[in-house]
């Protein structure tokens, strides 16, 4: 690249810095001896929207009592939480402010392994405005199971990507967002992960109409079962979703699945990974009476129930 093309794309990254922003919150948690304490947290976040609109993680402002947005000149304003989206760990926060710098949202349905890419982040809003790193994307829709659950479809990239950068934009050579960064993965050591822009539009258009993501939801934890993880555990499949938790009070659990059942089925669709199973739980709508075939202790059985919003 010659130093006139890299100049080009400084300018850009400089333009687009400017509607990256730090989100600082304090929460409250309660103690050994059940007091409440404050707990400060940090991240950042992206204005998609001139109206003041900020996308960021929804584990950066989760169960905050207090939000506050630092702009890129340092000015600091207060946010209210308009909804989130657990299922893409996204949240949406607005500002009062007029004539913000909005970033430029690109098509992550596009991207391709082995393009250049810039993950942006405003961890403390200090003086010299948000950090830059730059890397490559190295693969596209990883599913990854988090502290709170899986996430799909999602960017990896070897951009680092640290706590404080979480729900700041991943963007091309263009300065178009890309992904939205997150940090909330325990073993991305090396490696960063960003949740598709696609998603995140979807997401973000939900929570302004609805102020939340209505998804339906199964409530389990699961494995892809592999010709690996069908030796481990002395499986007879060697396809299928092996289900390692059921979450209280989901529509599983209401079922009747359990912890060790093998998913074979939703409705006629056959399901032989987790991916398949999500795809089919988000094609149908909240309220929607599925059957689910089960392997378990050699027999197949098939339970019945109803999928609700998620929590």
């Amino acid at each position: 690249m010659s130093s006139f093309d890299e100049k080009i794309v400084l300018d850009i990254l400089e333009k687009v810095s400017r509607s990256v922003v730090n989100i600082s919150t304090i929460r409250l948690v309660h103690h050994i001896f059940y007091q409440a304490v404050p707990v400060k947290g940090i991240g950042s976040g992206t204005i998609i929207d001139p109206k003041g609109y900020v996308i960021t993680n929804n584990h950066v402002v989760r169960k905050a009592r207090k939000i506050d947005v630092t702009l890129w000149n340092g000015k600091v304003l207060k946010g209210t939480l308009i909804g989130t989206c657990s299922v893409h760990d996204i949240a949406v926060v607005k500002i009062d402010e007029k004539d913000l710098p909005v970033a430029e949202l690109g098509d992550s349905d596009r991207l391709r392994i082995g393009q250049r890419v810039y993950a942006i982040g405003n961890p403390f809003g200090l003086a010299g405005g948000p950090t830059i790193t730059s890397g490559v994307i190295s693969a596209l829709n990883r599913t990854i199971e988090s502290r709170k659950g899986l996430l799909e479809k999602l960017v990896q990239t070897d951009a680092p990507i640290n706590p404080g950068n979480s729900g700041g934009p991943l963007v091309d050579l263009e300065g178009k967002v890309i992904a939205i960064n997150t940090a909330i993965i325990p073993f991305a050591h090396g490696i960063g992960f960003a949740i598709p822009i696609n998603a995140a539009k979807k997401c973000y258009n939900e929570i302004t109409i609805n102020g939340v993501s209505a998804r339906p939801w199964l409530g389990i934890i699961g494995l892809s079962i592999t010709p690996e993880i069908s030796k481990h555990y002395g499986l007879t499949l060697t396809q299928g979703v092996l289900v390692t938790k059921t979450i209280d009070g989901s529509p599983a659990q209401y079922a009747g699945i359990t912890s060790g059942d093998i998913i074979l089925k939703l409705d006629d669709t056959p399901i032989y990974r987790i991916e398949d199973l999500l795809k089919e739980i988000h094609k149908r709508k909240i309220g929607e009476r599925v059957r689910i075939l089960i392997y378990r202790r050699g027999l197949k059985q098939t339970f019945e129930t109803v999928l609700s919003r998620i929590p």
